[in-house]
């Protein structure tokens, strides 16, 4: 359930939230809210203060089986290193994390957290606002030898040098095929007349867009904002006909459950908990493609322990660290070699888990991943 917990969390409205709060406090006399580089930085604490404070989202964590308060590959950390973690699940939504912090970054004091996860939409106006520290790649050999391809240079910060993806993973089409009786290949398969009324797609604008577009023929990675309108007057037609039922956060799950849907836009982590129930339920990846997307780990502003910030980061890519991780959320795993790691697992169902798509995509499901470029402040 932690996953199905978990994104459910990641409703609202695509940003707007966040823009608000940014629009109220710079009209509200607090100075420009940008920081140049040279001032993002303090003299670094973690020699002599082996400790750090990561802020997560609830249930995205590996957690002992006998004691819940437990995390063991955090418990691994403090023993090889000597760090102490103050580990917190306080992110419950990107734009109520950003009203929470931005007021500290934009007036240029601590946050008081070393190391926090936002979804890669939200790291963008982090790096776009100057309010995250670029990170030392030469005390991180693991993330430069492990990171997946795939993620190592999205729109928003080429070459991940302010960011590293915590966990990943696809945004694509999850269906019912018993009861549909025939397969879905392309995103124009939802369209015929076989699913009018008993197809969703998502209602956060982040997440739903890219597919959609993929499906028009679209490179999401440079997409314009002809292609936006001419994608939206096409669902907002298919609206109009009544052929989509609805747009729905991660309520799609019980909708594809109950059989009132059999189509609905999905993440790939809600399926693995979905067909472990029902088996009839397929997650594909359309021909014309899919999002990849990543929540991102970065260091913020005057951050305390950026060092120590930095060895945790690159601890969790080490395959072994990250295996237990992904054995444990389920999502897409940034570090390809961990998929070694649990396939020589004597746990037959851990083994099992090198061998799912929706964890480790094989080669041709990865060629029809991309990452969408960003929205800017102005088109949003």
């Amino acid at each position: 359930m932690a996953d199905l917990s978990r994104r459910s969390l990641l409703r609202g409205m695509g940003g707007i939230g966040a823009t608000g709060t940014l629009a109220a406090l710079t009209g509200c006399g607090v100075p420009p809210a940008y920081v140049k580089a040279a001032d993002r930085g303090t003299p670094d604490r973690s020699a002599q203060d082996r400790s750090l404070v990561f802020a997560n989202w609830p249930l995205y964590i590996d957690v002992d089986d006998h004691d819940k308060q437990r995390r063991p590959t955090l418990d691994t950390f403090r023993r090889r290193t000597g760090i102490s973690v103050s580990y917190t699940e306080e992110i419950n939504d990107n734009d109520e994390f950003f009203g929470k912090i931005s007021p500290a970054l934009m007036n240029h004091t601590r946050t008081g957290r070393d190391l926090i996860v936002i979804s890669d939409w939200m790291c963008a106006r982090f790096v776009r606002l100057g309010w995250v520290q670029e990170m030392d790649r030469a005390a991180q050999p693991h993330v430069a030898r492990h990171l997946d391809p795939l993620l190592r240079s999205p729109h928003f910060d080429p070459g991940r040098t302010h960011s590293v993806p915590w966990q990943s993973g696809i945004t694509g089409i999850a269906y019912n095929r018993r009861k549909l009786g025939r397969e879905i290949r392309h995103t124009a398969d939802l369209w015929k007349d076989d699913l009018r009324g008993r197809v969703t797609l998502l209602s956060g604008l982040d997440e739903s867009f890219a597919m959609l577009l993929q499906g028009d023929g679209v490179d999401i990675t440079r997409w314009t904002a002809d292609d936006f309108h001419r994608m939206t007057d096409r669902i907002h037609g298919l609206v109009r006909k009544g052929h989509i039922r609805r747009f729905t956060g991660n309520d799609y799950i019980k909708d594809l459950d109950s059989g009132d849907v059999l189509a609905a836009q999905a993440y790939s982590g809600d399926v693995i908990q979905l067909q472990a129930d029902n088996p009839d339920i397929e997650f594909v990846v359309p021909q014309e493609g899919a999002e990849l997307w990543a929540e991102s780990l970065m260091i913020p502003n005057l951050a305390d322990h950026k060092r120590n910030a930095e060895r945790l980061i690159d601890y969790y890519y080490q395959p072994e660290v990250a295996a237990a991780l992904a054995a444990w959320v389920n999502y897409v795993c940034p570090v390809p070699a961990a998929r070694e790691i649990l396939a020589s697992a004597k746990d037959k169902e851990r083994a099992a888990l090198a061998e799912d798509p929706l964890i480790f995509p094989d080669g041709a499901m990865r060629e029809r991943l991309a990452i969408a470029r960003d929205i800017t402040a102005k088109e949003r």
